[in-house]
Order: structure tokens, then sequence, then C-alpha cells
């Protein structure tokens, strides 16, 4: 028998002693690795959330101070005339910065709050050039016409441990986010969008009053107190209103800001007040019409709210007709339990029926309906929309949220209060608290009102663009106390055809997050 090639040798029992503790140190080793694979898998979860917890903060607030900007006019008032867009975008102290500031730091980021930074930009041929005050952006960014916000949230607290060895970068987190207040009018030259494009707007919930394109109180009073369309007995002549939107451009005819409700100067639409009334006689089965066209300031000849003409009020005012409701209509408040065309004023119409710029001969189904009078309707679903009192005097706030000062804000930004019928109030919400959302605030579509249009009848017509509007109040004959918060047109400024594609949003000049450039 041949010998082993490899003899084992017999160490003996002195051997095994030598041995003794080895798996206790592997164990341990080990242990220490386990524990730092565990550790930094918790330090991996921790940075992945407070990462997701950053960016959903960074997008509520750059879309909370896009809001900001759309409600305030900005986009109405794009090249600043006015002077007064410091007071919204001006710097840390101002509403829109302000708000981005309070809804970035109310959700804490890793358990803390964060760090917020706040900057405006745009235009400029699609690049973001930024700056913490907007006033202090050069006019070639076209910052007014499609503003844009970045909010930037930081995080340098979080709770880490073997993320550090990575450098002070290894315990924060950073999230951006850019919204843009999206105003068509103009925008194909704006620099946000490409150059002769256009994006409609199409807002989704537009209250069925059909506006035409004339703003009251352009041109200005006369020197014997005569508005545009109202026949000056003296000179005998009668002005024509200037049109709010430009029908080859969709431009704003008159940009800038107005205090008082009424331009002075070189003042814009934005600020207005003025009433709007149906273009109806009171109480009859269909809309019989006061005037063709309908237009703006209508002098009623019999008085406001005297004999059997029932208004409208005395200038400025502007007549609507009544939109083409369709079905279903959505979000009806318990209390507007009247026809369909009560319901879509207290609730939402189908966006389809306000498509902009689709042309009355292009088989699109934007439509007016005169075959029923809408006085009672629009009463009875204002107050129910805006929490009026029924009935109540329309002179001074009845419950709904109003403006300050009432009908008539005579301060930029105009502050909304929250009036002792809001249904908040009681809820951690004073009455006579500063609000920035109210359900007084909505759209209207602006129609070319070269289409003629009959009584009784239902008509297409061409939406050109939309107004949102804050409801004062309303009285019991149906004429609607509004001022204008923005507008927005439908084309841009090289007449290229509309797309097809449209920005949804309660507004006319909706809110979006953005991909910066």
């Amino acid at each position: 028998m041949k010998a082993p090639l490899i003899r084992r040798r017999y160490e003996g029992p002195q051997h095994a002693k030598a041995e003794h503790g080895v798996t206790m140190v592997l164990v341990a080793v080990a242990m220490v690795a386990i524990v730092a694979i565990a550790a930094l898998s918790i330090d991996v979860i921790t940075l992945y959330l407070a990462r997701e917890e950053a960016q959903r903060s960074a997008d509520a607030a750059a879309l909370a101070a896009a809001r900001i900007l759309s409600v305030s006019g900005i986009t109405g008032d794009p090249s600043n005339t006015s002077a007064l867009w410091s007071a919204v975008c001006g710097g840390s102290t101002s509403i829109a910065s302000h708000a981005a500031q309070a809804v970035g730091t109310q959700n804490s980021v890793g358990g803390f709050a964060p760090t917020v930074t706040v900057s405006y930009g745009g235009g400029n041929g699609g690049s973001m050039s930024t700056n913490a005050d907007c006033t202090q952006l050069a006019s070639t960014t076209a910052f007014g016409v499609n503003p844009i916000v970045t909010v930037q949230i930081r995080q340098t607290s979080l709770p880490t441990f073997f993320s550090r060895i990575w450098g002070s970068t290894g315990n924060s987190v950073t999230a951006t986010a850019a919204a843009e207040a999206f105003n068509s009018s103009n925008s194909g030259n704006s620099g946000n969008e490409s150059v002769g494009t256009i994006i409609p707007v199409q807002p989704r919930c537009v209250k069925p009053w059909a506006v035409p394109n004339q703003d009251p109180l352009h041109p200005r009073p006369d020197s014997n107190g005569f508005y545009c369309n109202v026949h000056d007995t003296v000179t005998g002549r009668t002005t024509p209103c200037d049109p709010i939107v430009e029908l080859a451009s969709g431009s704003i005819r008159h940009p800038g800001i107005s205090l008082n409700g009424n331009p002075t100067g070189a003042g814009g639409i934005i600020g207005e007040t003025f009433w709007l009334s149906p273009d109806c006689r009171w109480a009859q089965s269909n809309c019989t019409m006061r005037v063709t066209p309908p237009q703006a300031n209508y002098n009623n000849s019999s008085g406001y709210m005297k004999g059997p003409v029932k208004g409208p009020p005395e200038p400025p005012n502007l007549v609507f007709v009544p939109g083409q409701v369709g079905t279903p209509v959505i979000g009806i408040p318990s209390c507007s339990n009247g026809d369909d065309f009560e319901k879509a004023i207290g609730g939402c119409d189908a966006p389809t029926n306000y498509t902009c710029g689709l042309s009355s001969g292009s088989g699109g189904t934007n439509a007016v309906d005169l075959t029923d009078n809408p006085d009672t309707p629009t009463s009875d679903g204002v107050s129910c929309l805006i929490h009026q009192a029924p009935g109540g005097d329309w002179t001074e706030p009845n419950g709904q949220d109003y403006l300050s000062p009432f009908m008539f804000p005579s301060a930029y930004p105009f502050q909304i209060l929250a009036g002792s019928s809001n249904p908040l109030v009681g809820t951690g919400l004073a009455s006579g608290s500063s609000i920035s959302a109210s359900s007084s605030i909505v759209s209207l579509p602006i129609y070319d009102e070269s289409t003629p249009v009959s009584s009784g009848t239902t008509t297409q017509v061409t939406f050109v663009g939309f107004l949102q509007v804050f409801i004062n109040a309303v009285d019991q004959f149906g004429n609607v106390n509004i001022t204008v918060l923005n507008v927005t047109g439908c084309g841009n400024g090289s007449g290229t055809p509309l797309g097809s594609t449209p920005v949804n949003g309660t507004s006319p000049v909706p809110v979006r997050l953005i991909t910066p450039p």
C-alpha cells in the first residue's frame, strides 16, 4: 500500500485550543458590516423620502406662487406700465414670494423646516434667467406675458449616519420646481413657447355669460360725462367702445392695471368695475333682446329698476347673452336647484362648449342660446355661488366674499376678504380675513359680436378670449357687478392659426408645472 502524498499531521489537543474564539471574531466582524449596511440603508431611505418630500413641497410652492401671479392680473399688464409688479413679485416681502415660502415650509422635510428660495424669470428665447425680484428682470424677458416662478427647497439637517462620509452634501437634499402662469395672449412671441405658435386655453369651469368683445370703460367718458356707445346729445355722435382683445392677434387692447374701478390716464382693463346685465327683457319666456348686437354701455331709457324693463344699471355696463349649456353640468351646489343654466352658474359647464378661437363656421359646438331667459336663473345661481343672501342689499357685502374696499379696490394687489357666509368661516377662518381663493372668482367667455344673434334662437359664435372676474354682488334682476382680474385672448402676434391642444384649468390664465430649459 502506497503512502499518502499528503500526510495529515496530528496536532493534538494544543492545536484545538488555539482555534478557540475565532467564530466570535468572525461574527463580530460580520455584525459590524451588517450594522453598517443597515445604517447605510436607513440613510438611503431617509434621503430618498426627504427628496420626495422636498420635491412635493417645491411643486406646491411654485404652483401657489404662480397662482398669485395669475389672479393678480400681471399677465394683463405685461410691460408693467402700472409699475405695480413690486407688490406681487418684487422680492421676499411680495405676496407671491410669501405664498411660496408659506407653502414650502408648511410641510417638513426630514422632520425639519427646509430653506425656500424663490426666483422669477421666463422669456428671452426660452432661457430661465431668474431674479428674486421680478421688477429687476430685463424687459426683453417678456416676464409679464407668461411669468415663471422657480422655487428651490433645500434641507441640510437630515439625521444620517454613514452618508456623511461623502462630505457636507451627504446629509442634504435639494429639489427645484418651476411653474408658469400661462396666458395665451401674444404668448407665441414671448419666448416661453415656440415663436409663432400658440396653445389655446380651455378653462374647465366657465360661467355661461357670453360677453361681447367691448370694453365699457375705453374710451373713457368725454367732457360731458358720456360713455362709449352712448349717444351724446350735445355733440350728436356716438363713440364706439374699444375691443377687449384684438381679433387679429389675440393681444389685450388696453393692458394695464386700474384702481378704484375706473381707468385714469393710461390705466388698463385690469381692475375695471362694471355691471354685467342680461341682454334680455325682464320676465319674457325667452331672451327677447334689448339691443342687437349686444354691446357695452346700453343706456336703459326707463331707468334702472324702474318700469317693465328692469335694468340694466346705468353705465358702465356690458350686456351678455346666455351661452348654450351642455350636459352634464358638474360640481352643482345644493342651493342651485333651478334649470341647467342656473346649475351651470353654481357649478361648471362642459369645457367643450367654450373652445377658444373655434370659428362659428368650423362646425364647432360654441353657441349662445336665446330660447330661455337668464335673468332669474342668474340672480339665483350667483346668490348660491358666492353665498350672498338672496334678495339682500347688493350695495354692501351680504355674506359673500368681497374686495377691499367693496366693489372698487383702491390698492394693488387687490385684497379679497372672507365673507360671513364663506363655508370656511368658523372652521379656522375668521370673517374678514384675507384670502387668495374664492368662489367669487369666475371665468367668462368673450365672443365676437359681429356674428348676428336673434331672440329665441340658438346661434354658433366664435369665442375670442376669456375674462377672469371677481363677482362683487348680484341684484334680483340678474345684473351682476364684477371687477376684472385678468384677460386672455385666443390668438398670437403673428396671426398663426390656433393649435389643437388646450391648456386646461379653471382659470383662463391657468398655472402649470414646466421643465426648465
